[in-house]
């Protein structure tokens, strides 16, 4: 029988904090009878980010803080825009049966992320976002202005509208709840016990400790990446790739300015500070770099999620899953042969140059983490 609290939640954990801990413990705390249902990133990320632990890693860590089931989120749709994140992610825990996803807000106010939600959902809406993004308009200054609301769009609750929107497109049933998000994303100065991943990672670089704001487990298992190779890499396909154009992301042109970027720069920040524009951000562009270093198509974008992947699992997220099976209606078994899956093993490969993992290995035994 299906539990009567069945909780999805949708992450990254690049790296995985104390903030992460607390989001567990507050669905607990909640509901002490729930299965953690978690559709966890990979190897790269939404906003175009390297993962500083490795999707096993992550799982693993996971499982030890009391996540039951962990889904392995495509790099294919990883790597995409939020509303296709988002759109993914939900649509792999309606999969599961979820009965709420919950997430962090910065807000914490469900009802007006609902509404704005709601409302995106007009053609109205969409041919003004489009309007204003075309004319070089950040996308939450777009939001804002395109609902005529003066909400302010912080990144969680960007991505909680994304996840919304998902939901009213697959499953009303769903319930969506927030939880209070305690820090600012975008901050990267503050000292509290919890801090956000992006604090966290601005602090590593400019080698600071960390060791207050995730557990020994997470920092133990950060690697080191190798940006000085990933430009050069970059800039090898970019300079012999003759159908840059076919690229996701790559758009009107912007190619040439790649290539003229990747000959008169020697390093990632100065590329992407001689590629970015009013229309391409810094976010956008890094995107885009994920998507050439993995050859990812614009056709390939619109690829049918075929399988769904558990990366690990504890004895209540096996049972929970023994008892769905019957019902599903998605195959638990890769398929070799399915696009998603060509991608998850260039991804991996590329992952172990860039941090000296062994992820392939583990990509190929296709073996999920038992907690």
């Amino acid at each position: 029988m299906i539990t009567l609290n069945t909780i999805g939640i949708i992450c990254e954990y690049n790296p995985f904090h104390n903030g992460h801990i607390h989001h567990i413990k507050e669905i607990k705390k909640k509901y002490s009878d729930s299965i953690i249902i978690l559709v966890l990133n990979g190897y790269f990320l939404e906003r175009g980010e390297i993962s500083t632990i490795s999707k096993y890693d992550k799982t693993e860590i996971a499982l030890k803080y009391n996540v039951d089931l962990v889904i392995e989120l495509p790099v294919l749709f990883g790597t995409q825009s939020a509303d296709t994140f988002a759109y993914t992610s939900v649509f792999l825990l309606d999969k599961l049966k979820v009965d709420r996803i919950i997430f962090g807000s910065e807000t914490n106010d469900i009802n007006k992320i609902m509404d704005i939600a709601q409302e995106s959902q007009t053609k109205e809406y969409s041919e003004e976002i489009k309007k204003l993004l075309d004319e070089g308009v950040n996308y939450p200054t777009a939001l804002a202005k395109s609902l005529k609301t003066k909400f302010t769009f912080l990144p969680n609750d960007l991505l909680g509208i994304s996840y919304v929107k998902a939901i009213l497109k697959i499953n009303k049933n769903i319930i969506p709840e927030t939880i209070q998000r305690t820090n600012s994303y975008l901050d990267t100065q503050s000292n509290e016990n919890i801090v956000s991943a992006s604090n966290i990672r601005h602090k590593l670089k400019n080698h600071e400790d960390i060791s207050n704001y995730l557990p020994k487990e997470a920092k133990e298992k950060m690697n080191t990446i190798d940006f000085e190779l990933y430009f050069k890499i970059l800039k090898s396909i970019i300079l012999t790739n003759t159908y840059l154009n076919e690229i996701l992301d790559v758009e009107e042109g912007i190619e040439f300015r790649l290539k003229e970027a990747a000959l008169k720069t020697n390093n990632l920040e100065d590329f992407i500070n001689y590629v970015k524009t009013k229309r391409y951000t810094y976010n956008k562009i890094n995107r885009m770099l994920i998507h050439v270093l993995l050859g990812i198509k614009k056709t390939d974008a619109k690829a049918e999620i075929d399988y769904l992947k558990v990366l690990g699992l504890n004895k209540n997220g096996r049972d929970y899953l023994n008892s769905i099976k019957k019902d599903l209606d998605i195959s638990v078994n890769i398929n070799k042969s399915s696009i998603i899956y060509n991608y998850e093993i260039k991804a991996s490969t590329i992952y172990d140059l860039l941090t000296s993992q062994n992820t392939y290995n583990k990509e190929l035994s296709n073996k999920p983490i038992i907690y």
